[in-house]
């Protein structure tokens, strides 16, 4: 068994203000993806311009909060949200969604695309090897945090994890599990396969396909929230059900760009 880091979840306290790290870990999300958005802006016959990407990321970051808040307020807490409209606005409370926060950077990228007069996938081709430095720094704030741990195990690296609810046994650090497949794979699996020009869609396909894989795997070991538990055959949860889309998505959007091009290779020919 492996010892917990106890982090206190206050970063630094400005007077009265206390900002925590999770909320520093979205901050670390979104400066890494503009600096490496201008990186990758600034790379020849990228067809985006650095000032671009400011304009980007603010978008994406509006996409990030409003979706994942109403995604965790439809996806896991209607109920609440029902009895409750106002509670919507309690961000203080926690509560964000992955998926919901998807959901509103894809529409954020459409309103944006639409500005610049780009295509959509030409735009979530570019952002998607941005997306996983704040999926990592979000995960490490949710073990910083002490949240969202996994089952019990006697593997070497449970952990003990100090919320009354872990009932002092030692479980899989899910968080560090996804930190390492949403963060750092994610990272390093997009942003090698992008490095080479790609047909459109097929970045986007990739990222979709992967960030499903990976966050149905790791379900397997994470306990679900409480108010929602196992929705069918005691281990199916509602990540791995949102989930589902996301692989099957991301295998049209690859075979569809990939055909495309054979068909065009084929027009030229």
């Amino acid at each position: 068994m492996m010892s917990y880091l106890n982090i206190d979840p206050v970063a630094f306290s400005l007077g009265p203000l206390k900002v925590h790290w999770y909320g520093v870990m979205y901050l670390i999300g979104f400066l890494g993806a503009w600096w490496l958005g201008r990186f990758r802006a600034k790379r020849p016959a990228s067809g985006w311009r650095p000032e671009q990407v400011d304009d980007l990321i603010f978008y994406g970051a509006l996409g990030v909060i409003l979706g994942g808040r109403l995604g965790y307020a439809l996806f896991y807490d209607f109920d609440h949200i029902l009895a409750d409209p106002f509670a919507i606005f309690k961000i203080w409370q926690g509560g964000m969604s992955f998926h919901g926060g998807l959901l509103g950077v894809l529409v954020a990228m459409m309103i944006y695309a639409r500005k610049v007069g780009k295509g959509f996938f030409q735009v979530t081709d570019f952002v998607a090897p941005l997306v996983p430095i704040g999926l990592g720094a979000g995960r490490i704030g949710n073990f910083i945090n002490g949240e969202l741990w996994g089952k019990a195990t006697e593997l070497p690296w449970g952990m003990v994890f100090p919320d009354p609810r872990a009932g002092g046994l030692p479980r899989h650090p899910s968080q560090l599990y996804e930190a390492a497949l949403e963060g750092v794979a994610l990272f390093l699996i997009l942003w090698f396969f992008s490095r080479r020009p790609r047909p459109t869609m097929a970045v986007s396909g990739l990222f979709l396909f992967c960030y499903g894989l990976f966050r149905f795997a790791v379900e397997f070991v994470r306990v679900p929230d409480a108010h929602l538990g196992y929705l069918a055959l005691d281990w199916l949860t509602m990540g791995q059900i949102l989930s589902l889309p996301m692989v099957f998505m991301g295998i049209i959007l690859l075979g569809w760009a990939y055909r495309k091009r054979s068909s065009t290779h084929l027009i030229k020919s």
